[in-house]
């Protein structure tokens, strides 16, 4: 059997999902047409050679375009279970905001070192969502939880916390079940850029009070603009359950 793929360090991670990110907003706000993929996953992530290779997205089977501005027409169902959006369980309109929540299941994913679903470890117990665990993790018996606990133990302490819990938070984010309420693929470059900061200016109970998969956040988020100078093909497999 060949050996496992190397466990990624916290920096190869973040700079995989920068390079989705960035190449989502390229097609749903840059190219001459909206783009909307239709399947961002961890599969679906390819990497280049070397340490500093550049995350691409591929395999657009799924996706559709049209022009800006216009209202897409609408789809039978298509994705992958775990990082469809709720509203396209049944034939709708595929938007940016579908690709937004698919994103939000990739950050959870690679961060927390889990699949989007897994199996519970009793059969009666159904599946596990991820988004619905990272969310407890955020949250104990008395609403003073650490969205850190979710970070991938494989990691030991290696990273970087205040990027983890950039990554955790805006995959909670993206993954609410109101397309209106996601932020945009803009928006998300621009936390992961660090030119935007998401302050947090109520407990974690209070934020999620009340939600299960939609109203994450509701109002209790304060955005503040900060200014910041940010500044061979690798099989993706190695970011499957965020390894």
């Amino acid at each position: 059997f060949p050996p496992p793929p190397p466990l990624l360090t916290w920096a190869q991670r973040f700079a995989i999902l920068l390079g989705v990110a960035q190449g989502l907003l390229y097609l749903h706000e840059e190219w001459e047409h909206v783009v909307v993929h239709r399947d961002v996953k961890a599969n679906n992530v390819l990497l280049g050679a070397g340490d500093t290779g550049a995350a691409r997205l591929g395999d657009f089977g799924l996706a559709r375009l049209y022009e800006h501005g216009a209202t897409p027409a609408t789809t039978r169902v298509a994705g992958t279970l775990g990082y469809m959006a709720p509203e396209l369980t049944f034939p709708s309109r595929a938007t940016t905001a579908a690709d937004v929540f698919s994103f939000g299941a990739l950050l959870l994913e690679v961060a927390c070192g889990r699949r989007p679903i897994e199996p519970a470890a009793g059969e009666a117990d159904g599946d596990v969502l991820l988004v619905r665990w990272a969310r407890d993790r955020a949250l104990d018996g008395d609403g003073g939880g650490d969205v850190l606990r979710a970070v991938d133990p494989r990691l030991e302490g290696c990273y970087d916390e205040e990027e983890a819990r950039l990554v955790l938070w805006l995959g909670l984010m993206c993954s609410q079940a109101r397309p209106e309420a996601r932020p945009s693929m803009r928006q998300v470059c621009r936390y992961l850029d660090g030119e935007e900061m998401l302050q947090e200016d109520a407990t974690p109970a209070a934020i999620f009070s009340g939600a299960d998969s939609s109203d994450l956040f509701g109002g209790s988020f304060v955005v503040s603009m900060t200014s910041s100078s940010a500044g061979g093909t690798m099989s993706a497999s190695s970011l499957q359950g965020g390894r």
